[in-house]
């Protein structure tokens, strides 16, 4: 009989999971909320600037496939590692970089830690399959997914406070950024050896039947290959490959540009860029818990992710028509309504594409998400950045909107097909291997092997 137990250790594994995947956006954001400051300060024009937050976006494309390559070969441990080292690694070389004339250091340092996300992003959904039971595993995901969201917030947040925009004094300037860079190395480090002491493999006994099923197949009948190809060939998941990058790489371009929209109508306000940008994903992260449970409770994955598409594209409209107001508590409420539905998307997103390529891997189909997401976020940031200077803030989130709205239609012709939690349900009437074809393990009889274990 395939028993499934929960684990104590998995609550643990997601905490230190969360907080250095915090860390890890923190430091993506960091430059963007204060472009203007780290301008005067290095002498580097605002698109510089802006590079090193697109050079996260950069550095996945690339990556995305060795590293979930090493993820299916070396597994979770051995990433997780990875993800949290070269994320204290880059942290460190910021320290180097307090010196006007040190802006490729902090580029090459900034890189660093985009190359650690690499190894940070596609991990929610496969830490929340491999060590959650079914009835939890779309919460745990939204957990994992809502240390990266709270990362950001405090990126918005401190930040502006840590660093006031002081162009008359170099030196205090290099002072208080230094205190925001060895902060943020120490606490990096310190989760990297958290990471080594908490993190396993996987727990002695899997959470939930899907988990089961998948570790009875031996590690020889399964292909990287082929599992690419497999999703490749999905349509319902490359439907939802494409809106899950116009949405994410909308957001990332809302992140990376808001001190710009905002100090352009509201000159001087700096720190309160910030907390709108705080706003934005507090907001969301609530979202994304309230998405999560609901998934628990309904499994309405298509009509869910859909709803909160459309009211994501309504929001953005009315945050674009208020921008110019001249009130910030306008702002504010419409930016909290806009990221309420926009990051709470995410974690949608992850658990919406394990359910419809059950059984592939997890990391797999969300390093593909987040790749998309990537390479809209540098597409949408490049040209929303030249429409916000050339012509006005709204010009570049309209360019947004009318992507969203195409999204909302790609979104409504995904068919939902719930492979995973059919599984869960005990209702075994698709093959599960995630190998070719012509393997030599009759379907068959594997499916009714399964179905007498279960």
């Amino acid at each position: 009989r395939l028993e499934t137990r929960l684990s104590r250790r998995r609550l643990a594994v997601l905490a230190v999971f969360s907080c250095y995947s915090l860390v890890n956006a923190f430091q993506w954001i960091q430059y963007s909320i204060l472009s203007n400051v780290f301008a005067g300060f290095y002498g580097v024009s605002f698109t510089q600037i802006d590079w090193l937050s697109m050079v996260y976006m950069v550095a996945y494309v690339p990556l995305i496939l060795p590293a979930t390559w090493l993820l299916d070969a070396r597994g979770l441990r051995l990433t997780a590692l990875l993800g949290a080292g070269l994320n204290a690694l880059g942290a460190w070389l910021k320290c180097g970089s307090l010196a006007p004339q040190r802006y490729p250091l902090t580029l090459a340092a900034q890189a660093v830690c985009a190359v650690a996300q690499v190894f940070i992003l596609g991990l929610p959904s496969r830490i929340a399959s491999v060590w959650f039971g079914p009835t939890e595993v779309s919460t745990a995901c939204a957990v994992a997914v809502l240390g990266n969201q709270l990362g950001t917030a405090i990126g918005f947040l401190l930040p502006p406070v840590l660093v006031p925009n002081i162009p008359n004094d170099i030196d205090l300037m290099a002072h208080n950024i230094g205190i925001m860079f060895y902060g943020t190395a120490i606490v990096s480090t310190l989760l990297f050896f958290l990471t080594g002491v908490v993190f396993e493999e996987k727990p002695k006994y899997p959470p939930s039947h899907s988990q089961a099923v998948l570790q009875t197949k031996p590690p020889e009948d399964y292909s990287y290959k082929q599992s690419i190809i497999n999703l490749f060939k999905n349509i319902p998941f490359i439907l939802l490959l494409i809106s899950y990058g116009i949405m994410t790489g909308a957001f990332y371009s809302v992140s990376t540009l808001l001190n710009q929209m905002i100090v352009t109508h509201y000159e001087g306000e700096e720190v309160n860029a910030g907390r709108i940008g705080l706003t934005l994903v507090v907001a969301g992260m609530v979202g994304s818990i309230i998405c999560g449970l609901w998934l628990d409770y309904t499994k309405t994955y298509k009509q869910t992710t859909l709803i909160v598409y459309i009211l994501s594209f309504i929001g953005l409209l009315v945050f674009t028509f208020t921008l110019d107001l001249g009130y910030l508590i306008i702002v504010f409420v419409t930016g909290g309504v806009l990221g309420f539905f926009m990051t709470g998307y995410l974690p949608l997103g992850f658990e919406f594409a394990v359910e419809i390529t059950y059984p592939e891997s997890e990391g797999t189909s969300s390093g593909l998400l987040n790749a998309s997401a990537q390479i809209f976020g540098i597409v949408f940031t490049l040209v929303q950045g030249k429409l916000t200077t050339d012509y006005s803030p709204r010009a570049g989130n309209i360019f947004l909107c009318a992507w969203i709205f195409v999204g909302i239609i790609l979104t409504a012709l995904i068919k939902s097909d719930l492979r995973r939690h059919n599984v869960n349900s005990g209702i075994m009437n698709l093959d599960v291997k995630a190998v070719p074809v012509d393997s030599p393990v009759e379907p068959e009889s594997t499916t009714l092997k399964i179905q007498s274990a279960l």
